[in-house]
């Protein structure tokens, strides 16, 4: 029996561009005093990165793929397959890596290989959503003599920042800040460059603040306006909005606002032509606001959540949905005299002609440090499995 134990050093959170870095450790678990027949055997050891593609067959119409016939492991299979018995389509994947071949491990004896990749930048995000999934992992293979694979799948995150695809780094490291003292190696250089240059492109786009005013008014007139500083955030952020109600001349009795993303299929993919777009709501505010001259509220954009995209097949957007309830009412109380002349009592009427209307206000969600994502991944950075 051997144990195979697999853990990203860094969190189950990356950039695409980055390089993933995984160590796994080959371990005979048993004591050092059992005899060398004891000893273990392992032909070889190789590792891919893949990312796995699934549709909803009611909502999305693909065309057939060649690698759905490989859904079982052979009993005598020798081919490394990272995705055989995944469902869907593997629709990207880095070259193999071997690990090695022939390693024995005598009782109580492990080593640790080191496997490094660069994530590809032109790979879609993760995503999980309603009609479609994006899903990475990196599949670890190993074969005992005579004997089937066996797999150790490592599942985490890629966020994908555009611009970075672009970017080319300056090739005259003289002119580049370093640290005399530390030895990094280049590889590990250009990825640390790599998050610095996504943390400044993300301070940069989402720290520009303009005032944007809009007024809110049905058939009948003007109900307030609303106010929102910027438009373009990073998943962890707060949304904040405010509204004043005293300018306007039809009384705004409730409102309500939800953090939604819009997730829609292109139209060469769609089972059903004009078939209706997939919302899922991130947060909700609501409320009654009667006699109230300003309001606001702040909705939390989650660290889970998936930054707007768009690749061939599907887009997700962001949006702030609104909601109001108004009434025709001048006043929407009335005075109610008791028994004796100087009580007076304010209470609520019982009956109102109410007028619903919503707003959709596009925002723009790009992501954040992997590092943060990381603290609230459903991932774990340790995985296992024993032969």
């Amino acid at each position: 029996m051997i144990e195979v134990l697999a853990k990203l050093g860094r969190g189950p959170v990356f950039l695409a561009g980055e390089v993933l870095e995984c160590v796994i450790t080959f371990t005979n678990p048993l004591s050092a005093s059992s005899t060398s027949a004891s000893s273990e055997m392992l032909a070889w050891a190789s590792a891919q990165i893949h990312c796995q593609f699934h549709a909803s067959e009611s909502r999305v119409a693909l065309p057939p793929s060649d690698g759905s016939k490989h859904d079982v492991q052979a009993e005598n299979e020798t081919v490394f397959v990272p995705n055989r018995g995944e469902r869907g389509q593997c629709i990207l994947s880095t070259p193999p890596k071997i690990l090695f071949c022939d390693l024995r491990l005598d009782p109580g004896e492990s080593k640790s290989y080191s496997y490094c990749e660069t994530l590809p930048v032109d790979g879609p995000p993760s995503f999980r959503g309603q009609s479609v999934k994006y899903v990475y992992k990196l599949t670890i293979g190993c074969q005992r003599v005579n004997s089937p694979i066996k797999l150790l799948r490592v599942p985490f995150r890629v966020l994908v920042l555009h611009g970075l695809k672009d970017y080319q780094f300056p090739q005259d490291e003289a002119v580049a800040p370093s640290n005399p003292f530390l030895e990094e190696e280049e590889g590990l250089k250009k990825d640390s460059r790599l998050a610095d240059l996504a943390a400044e492109l993300l301070m940069v786009a989402t720290s520009r603040r303009s005032l944007h005013l809009y007024n809110i008014s049905n058939t009948r007139g003007k109900v307030g306006t609303f106010c929102i500083f910027k438009t373009v955030y990073k998943i962890g952020e707060d949304v904040i909005g405010t509204f004043n109600f005293s300018e306007g001349d039809i009384p705004c009795l409730q409102f309500s606002v939800s953090l939604q993303t819009e997730e829609s299929i292109q139209e060469e993919f769609q089972r059903r032509r004009g078939q209706p777009v997939s919302f899922t709501v991130h947060a909700r505010h609501q409320e009654s606001c009667l006699h109230t001259a300003q309001s606001s509220f702040s909705l939390p954009i989650p660290l889970s959540s998936t930054p707007g995209f768009t690749t061939n097949i599907v887009s997700l957007k962001w949006r702030l949905h609104f909601e109001f309830v108004t009434s025709g009412e001048s006043a929407g109380t009335c005075l109610v005299r008791g028994s004796q002349s100087e009580a007076v009592t304010w209470t609520g009427v019982e009956q109102m002609e109410v007028d619903t209307f919503s707003w959709d206000l596009p925002i723009k969600v790009l992501p954040t440090n992997p590092i943060l994502a990381s603290y609230v991944s459903q991932f774990s950075s340790t995985n296992s499995i024993t032969i």
